[in-house]
């Protein structure tokens, strides 16, 4: 049997990466494969499919069965759940590298759409647990996720149950900034490609208070509306004081 060689292997790795789509994905920095490299990385890759939707179109819908878990890679999703009478309630929004399905394994709770042209990995249920099961690293960045996940919910929690809505919409323009900051967006910056209505069934409002609040943003100077719902941040301190209730 051949020696082992060290520079070899090494070699075998650079080389995986270099043909491995996934060792140059955008998403990849941010997301629930960050610490893979090698050849975990290319089993990974093995195990998905890329999916696609454009601007409406629902990757599952709430109440049908989904045996799927998605790694999101480009573009932004919305979630929402849709209460008897009609009225929808926005659960979150997820951008590049964000995971989507830490959810139950029963029929699905929500709807996930698609705000932009938008792709993701997608995973079988079964074929995830295997990788989860042979890559500690990725088990380790799940529940790293599955946390910061929580702790998102924690502060909706309380934007919901406590804030105005001033505070509510200045705490989400801070959020939505310092994301975008992740994924290498400029400081100071905040694009929206969601609606006012998707905003207002985001924060428990109605869609005149948000446009309301968003004026009064405006005329105080504390965000300045550009072109293709770009919102620009004069003094993203000052925002982020009211959204905690310090202003």
């Amino acid at each position: 049997m051949p020696a082992y060689n060290a520079a070899s292997a090494q070699a075998d790795e650079i080389r995986l990466e270099d043909v491995n789509p996934c060792s140059t994905c955008g998403a990849r920095p941010l997301g629930v494969c960050a610490d893979l490299k090698g050849h975990e990385l290319q089993d990974m890759a093995c195990t998905s499919e890329t999916v696609t939707a454009q601007p409406g179109q629902a990757l599952f819908h709430e109440g049908d069965p989904n045996p799927f878990v998605f790694n999101v890679v480009e573009g932004a999703v919305k979630l929402y759940r849709l209460l008897p009478d009609g009225r929808r309630q926005i659960t979150g929004f997820l951008f590049q590298g964000d995971f989507l399905g830490l959810g139950g394994r029963g029929p699905s709770s929500f709807t996930a759409e698609a705000l932009t042209p938008m792709s993701a990995c997608r995973f079988r249920r079964g074929d995830f647990d295997q990788l989860l099961n042979a890559l500690p690293a990725l088990e380790h960045r799940l529940v790293a996720m599955a946390g910061d996940e929580l702790m998102a919910a924690q502060e909706q929690i309380v934007l919901l149950g406590r804030k105005t809505a001033r505070e509510r919409i200045a705490s989400f323009l801070t959020r939505l900034s310092a994301r975008q900051v992740q994924l290498g967006g400029a400081e100071g910056r905040v694009h929206l490609p969601m609606t006012r209505l998707d905003i207002a069934d985001y924060l428990g409002l109605t869609i005149e208070t948000v446009s309301r609040v968003f004026t009064q943003f405006k005329t105080s100077g504390l965000i300045q509306l550009l072109p293709n719902n770009d919102v620009a941040l004069p003094d993203p301190e000052a925002l982020k004081a009211l959204g905690e209730g310090a202003a």
